[in-house]
């Protein structure tokens, strides 16, 4: 996906019609007077007599502390329901002013705002915007109409500035030395020791790098190295909220509920500055933002079963909505920073009541603290989870007897079963929530195989619904619910670009034989407890189905080596190795 940094440019392009296609744009030329305002309108599906759009608007005049964007269609467009921003229309005019929570809008920020209506006839793109009344997209503009560096030339073919659509195609990924040293010295672990893992900034000082280990720079200029003369992308995971995940203790981090200021301060700030120097600009660097975090404000709050004290917190004070807005914006601010937001898995936002409630969430996180949705490059599921890729044995529309599928204890009516059907279904519901319609979905692969000896060949019986589901899933896990080092888990897909429809790779983010909790109470300064759930002898709760946790035994800190579970899944490895 071709997209430039909005808030570093000084204008972005107008859609050149209704295929949601825009114009990069560039610094105006000089002698050129900057356009008080730029709007960039864009279709994101168009269905023949009805569509969704995304309106980002970028102002370069003073702050303002409200908003109202107005423009007028040539054609019989009636705007049907919008998000966030109050819509009205009179006739052919719309008018889109800000919600509460948006209506600040500095010099040189942006703000996005999505809608859907129905025509008829012909769907021409407005021919003006209005800010606050003052015409947007015109300027004095350059000396010379032909220049290439015109923002208004429908010729202008983009600069380097530009990202690719999908940044792992024909690009080698980095292949971090530290976790290749350690998957190395294991035995039999140099079969996968050469495969890229993604680098976990889960603390302040994992920045600068801890007890002597690798710090941000030290992994970047080493990526330079691996780069050669060919393209690499590098996989960073930012991963330090205040109050992190707030429905486990194994991943708790060091910043508190309300330390919203120094993760700007000194956590994203630094890894910001650092991505821009120019002597990184020659990688293609993926950020996925901050795992565990957004749907957590829809599943565990309020009066459901699953609600925690912190999640409500983090609901009641915004700051997980706030971090991430602010994470996106900075990052996406760097021209070769690709940002792939976390969207959790099926076996937590699968069901019909969380799944189009948490694209809600992560919707308004793309338009918060001067975030906008051309900061988002995609998304990622099952990060650091085991859920299957592909359930081969079963479907969601068989039945045994009469029988659902989706009436089994296993599938418990969610409406998906793996995380390849639920990446793409998800991936188009973010995309008519407003989100650009060329995102790209990361799979993490990198314990989900379930192969080894128990790995079924075939469907279960239908003796019954349940028997049938459990004796064909490819997952073994107790309860999709498990989540702290699974019992019996292996390797999955070796990562690779491309390999489905809209799905733009799948990769190792969580880096095979890095724990994810202790199965026991352990003193540590990174801020982690001990949570019950990678205990292996707990009987569990209402968010696993009070079922046994399934955790291996002896376990350490999360993201220290364990190696008895690397031997597990390679072991159990599918594809097997060979």
């Amino acid at each position: 996906m071709t997209r430039s940094r909005t808030a570093m440019l000084a204008a972005l392009a107008l859609v050149a019609g209704a295929s949601g296609t825009a114009f990069a744009a560039h610094p105006a030329a000089v002698g050129a007077t900057a356009a008080p305002c730029t709007v960039d309108y864009q279709v994101q599906n168009d269905w023949g007599n009805g569509f969704t759009a995304n309106v980002t608007v970028t102002n370069n005049g003073a702050a303002k502390s409200a908003w109202s964007v107005k423009w007028t269609y040539a054609g019989d467009q009636k705007v049907t329901s919008g998000w966030s921003a109050k819509l009205s229309q009179s006739g052919a005019e719309v008018t889109a002013a800000n919600e509460s929570y948006n209506g600040a809008l500095p010099s040189g920020g942006s703000v996005s705002f999505g809608f859907q209506a129905g025509y008829s006839g012909s769907n021409a793109v407005p021919a003006a915007f209005t800010l606050d009344g003052v015409t947007c997209n015109v300027d004095g503009g350059p000396t010379d109409p032909t220049d290439p560096t015109d923002p208004t030339d429908p010729t202008d073919p983009g600069g380097p500035g530009d990202r690719v659509d999908n940044p792992y195609a024909g690009a080698k990924v980095y292949v971090n030395p530290e976790w290749s040293a350690l998957a190395a010295a294991e035995p039999g672990g140099s079969r996968i020791a050469n495969e890229p893992t993604g680098v976990w900034l889960d603390r302040t000082a994992a920045i600068a790098g801890v007890n002597g280990g690798m710090g941000l720079r030290d992994h970047l200029d080493a990526a330079l190295q691996q780069k050669g003369t060919g393209e690499l992308v590098v996989q960073l995971v930012i991963y330090n909220l205040p109050g992190r995940d707030c429905s486990a203790l194994a991943s708790n981090g060091e910043l508190g509920p309300n330390d919203l200021g120094r993760y700007k301060t000194e956590y994203i700030d630094p890894i910001a500055e650092i991505l821009a120097d120019p002597k990184y600009s020659a990688l293609r660097i993926v950020t996925t933002i901050e795992i565990d975090s957004l749907p957590n404000l829809v599943t565990n709050t309020g009066s459901r079963a699953t609600a925690t004290p912190q999640c409500d917190t983090m609901l009641a004070n915004g700051n997980y909505v706030k971090g991430v807005g602010y994470a996106l914006n900075k990052l996406g601010d760097v021209a070769n920073v690709y940002n792939y937001i976390d969207a959790g898995h099926h076996g937590w936002i699968g069901w019909d009541d969380n799944f189009g409630a948490s694209a809600d969430v992560i919707r308004q996180a793309a338009g918060a603290e001067g975030a906008t949705v051309a900061d988002v490059h995609g998304f990622i599921t099952n990060t650091a989870n085991y859920s299957a890729l592909k359930e081969q044995n079963f479907a969601l529309g068989d039945q045994v007897d009469g029988t659902s599928v989706r009436q089994s204890k296993w599938v418990d009516w969610n409406q998906y079963v793996d995380e390849l059907s639920f990446a793409q279904a998800f991936r188009n519901e973010l995309v008519s929530k407003g989100f650009d319609s060329r995102i790209g979905m990361l799979i993490d692969t990198s314990r989900n195989g379930w192969g080894g000896s128990a790995r079924p060949a075939g469907p279960g019986p239908t003796t019954s619904v349940d028997a049938y589901v459990d004796g064909g899933r490819f997952d073994r896990r107790i309860h999709p619910g498990n989540w702290c080092n699974q019992s019996g888990a292996g390797l999955g897909e070796r990562p690779q670009a491309a390999p489905a429809p809209g799905i733009d790779a799948y990769v190792w983010m969580k880096p095979p034989g890095e724990s994810d909790g202790a199965s026991q109470e352990l003193p540590n300064d990174e801020g982690k407890g001990f949570d019950r759930m990678c205990d292996p002898t707990y009987g569990g709760n209402a968010r696993n189905g009070n079922s046994p946790s399934g955790a291996l035994p002896d376990a350490p800190v999360s993201g220290h080596w364990f190696s008895a579970q690397f031997q597990e899944l390679m072991r159990n490895a599918y594809p097997p190795l060979s």
